[in-house]
């Protein structure tokens, strides 16, 4: 070590650079190995489809389940439960059908929007909790299934399964058909999820079209191709009636009042899960309707970085963290493989810091070397090789997500995905750090606390097309 303050500093620098490196270019590797291993088997799946012959469009007129209820929990969504309610009971004409929206009684903004959008449609339910809000979701969904059960019991009449909605989704025309033709032949079924473009926010709202785009057309194909556990998005999922039953009785044994887990941040995920483990089928249905439009629920995610990350660190919290604790492991290897991709979150968090804290320190190094005050930096071969894998994933990784976003929302936002990338890994950063913190005050006794978010707009006011 020098007696320079200085030169030592950077000697520090230097050491630290080179660790920094070895860890974050050992993790990006096993993380490309990962994704890889899934695009080759989802460009498998293409080819061996383009192999087939052309599928029988008489397939799509196979027997629906039976009449389907459909929960839509909502506290402070006055602004958007209106245009919810009156385009979803406008584009399903079935009469067969009952929309349940889930209320507050210390929420009448959000009531009354919801009744006067209904115009008196017999098929609107308004529930109205017993306690004052804001519960948590999951909480507000026992509520509307005890009261699906009260009415089946008065009618006499039982519906076939349930479909989950948010108070800000803008639904699909043929998305109930879909949902009940996957039912007639499976407990629980996953339909797309399209985030809208906004254009007040193409970096922070449009990473997630980006995302969404490449995990609803590549990923979840590869798993239910599979038979892969496929965990439910809380919107655009449909429940075998049976199977929430099973649920709902095995959480009132453990003191619980319903299907959905109340103290669960990411009670849509664990239920998806649920189903796979007490061996009930589970589907993602990815159709395109008659006139070409894929059948997927639209919404507006959130469009700054303080609710993108509050949304996000939630989702890491539920499915990463809370995930482990509550489902465990599984002893098939490919749903062990299922749940360490969905509960990387935190540890990519992390690597991605540390990459970014590398980065820094390289551009301090390269200036110190520029001053002659260092020497260029010495890797070995095993780094260089690590190095070389980390560069061509990237170059990848950029490619499918461009190849991706392109095709779902046009060259534009393709070309804007790329750039894009930084923004989610930002997010991901900050998103990690806090589900983290979170999480360790739950392990010190700290309450669960579901941080909702909140909506201002709904697709339907912009004119979208479902």
């Amino acid at each position: 070590m020098s007696d320079d303050p200085l030169l030592g500093g950077i000697a520090l620098l230097r050491m630290l650079e080179q660790e920094l490196l070895y860890f974050a270019a050992f993790w990006f590797v096993l993380g490309a190995l990962d994704e890889f291993a899934v695009d080759c088997l989802w460009i498998g799946q293409r080819l061996w489809r383009w192999w087939q012959p052309p599928i029988d469009e008489s397939a799509h007129a196979t027997q629906a389940a039976g009449p389907l209820a459909i929960f839509v929990p909502a506290w402070k969504e006055a602004r958007v439960i209106g245009p919810m309610v009156s385009y979803a009971l406008r584009v399903w004409p079935q009469r067969d059908i009952r929309l349940y929206v889930g209320c507050y009684g210390n929420d009448p903004a959000t009531v009354a929007a919801a009744m006067a959008a209904a115009a008196g449609d017999a098929r609107l339910r308004i529930v109205i909790h017993d306690r004052p809000g804001p519960t948590t979701k999951a909480d507000c969904l026992n509520r509307v299934y005890r009261a699906m059960c009260a009415d089946e019991r008065a009618s006499g009449r039982r519906f076939a399964g349930v479909v989950m909605h948010d108070a800000e989704d803008m639904v699909h025309p043929q998305a109930l058909a879909a949902i009940g033709r996957g039912l007639a032949t499976a407990d629980f079924v996953q339909l797309p999820v399209l985030p809208e473009p906004q254009r007040h926010s193409p970096w922070i709202a449009g990473h997630y079209s980006d995302e969404f785009a490449e995990a609803h057309t590549k990923t979840l194909t590869v798993r239910d191709a599979l038979r892969a556990p496929i965990p439910a998005a809380g919107v655009g999922c449909g429940f075998a009636r049976s199977g929430l039953e099973v649920l709902a009785h095995a959480r009132r044994v453990e003191g619980g009042d319903g299907p959905f887990a109340s103290e669960c941040l990411t009670e849509d995920y664990e239920l998806g899960f649920l189903f796979s483990d007490t061996g009930r089928r589970s589907r993602f249905v990815r159709e395109r309707a008659a006139d070409g439009s894929l059948i997927a629920t639209r919404a507006y995610f959130p469009s700054t970085l303080e609710t993108a990350v509050r949304q996000k660190t939630r989702w890491i919290h539920g499915i990463a963290l809370q995930g482990w604790d509550r489902l465990g492991w599984s002893r098939r290897p490919l749903d062990a493989w299922m749940r360490l991709r969905d509960r990387k979150g935190p540890l990519m968090a992390l690597v991605l810091a540390v990459a970014y804290v590398w980065l820094c320190i390289s551009g301090i190094l390269f200036l110190a070397e520029l001053a002659g005050l260092s020497g260029a930096i010495v890797t070995g071969s095993g780094l260089r090789g690590m190095l070389l894998v980390c560069l061509a994933s990237m170059i990848w990784r950029a490619g499918m997500r461009f190849a991706f976003t392109a095709h779902a929302y046009g060259m534009a936002e393709g070309l804007r995905s790329i750039p894009r990338m930084f923004v989610a890994n930002v997010i991901a950063i900050m998103a990690g750090r806090r589900a983290i913190v979170a999480y360790a005050r739950t392990l010190r006794g700290a309450p669960v606390v579901w941080d909702k978010t909140e909506h201002d707009h709904h697709p339907a006011f912009a004119g979208a097309v479902a």
